[in-house]
């Protein structure tokens, strides 16, 4: 595996300046930024991210202020008791998505933000203490304990709020490769240590967010 050292000048040549190159990178949330979000905002990006899923976004964004106004401003103590006859009418509803399985996960994810702010504190408050260098481990958490969150969508979900995190996207997962690391999208507990321990060294190295080492690596394959 390349040290640090090596992504950073490539990137350097690639954009000419350091200055050109900090301009294309992200800037993640501080701790008490993410704790400042409320928990019917998270709630909100969650079910964003779950109806994005293999939609243009275009489409499931020019759609989510109904979203917002049927699901009760994303209210999860409201969400969390719509049950499936109020769903179902949902089903009738030509404003919004109707995909029963994605409407669904909606009351879901809220009883998952309800029982981690209740134990602590807020939704926010979880999310800001999570540790970056095992932030792999809040993806399985989220898949776990929410609904359809596996695959992309959690790391995706975090980088959407702000969290900081990598995301093995297809040009990330081709830069890995490119370092012999893994040879596929990482889904084993043992490719996914494999790739948390890679991001840990660049980050102890160079200091940087594990979003900015996410980007900069896409940018090796990404012309």
């Amino acid at each position: 595996m390349r040290d640090y050292k090596w992504l950073h000048e490539y990137c350097l040549n690639r954009f000419g300046s350091s200055a050109a190159l900090e301009a294309e990178l992200p800037v993640p949330r501080t701790p008490e930024q993410l704790r400042r979000i409320s928990d019917d905002r998270y709630l909100s990006t969650l079910a964003l991210r779950v109806f994005r899923a293999g939609l243009k976004h275009s489409v499931v964004d020019a759609k989510w202020p109904v979203f917002e106004e049927v699901f009760f401003g994303f209210d999860p103590e409201k969400v969390v008791l719509m049950g499936a006859e109020h769903l179902e009418r949902l089903m009738q509803d030509a404003r919004i998505i109707r995909h029963l399985g994605k409407l669904k996960s909606v009351p879901r994810n809220a009883q998952m933000v309800l029982d981690i702010a209740h134990e602590h504190g807020s939704f926010g408050a979880f999310i800001a203490q999570w540790p970056v260098t095992d932030i792999v481990g809040l993806w399985k958490y989220l898949a776990k304990h929410g609904h359809q969150l596996g695959g992309l969508s959690a790391p995706r979900f975090l980088r959407m709020v702000g969290k900081d995190t990598f995301v093995p996207s297809y040009d990330v997962v081709a830069a890995l490769n490119a370092q012999k690391l893994v040879d596929k999208a990482p889904t084993s507990l043992r490719d996914l240590a494999i790739v948390q321990n890679a991001f840990n060294q660049w980050h102890a190295e160079s200091g940087r967010p594990m979003c900015q080492l996410s980007q900069m690596l896409a940018f090796t394959v990404n012309h």
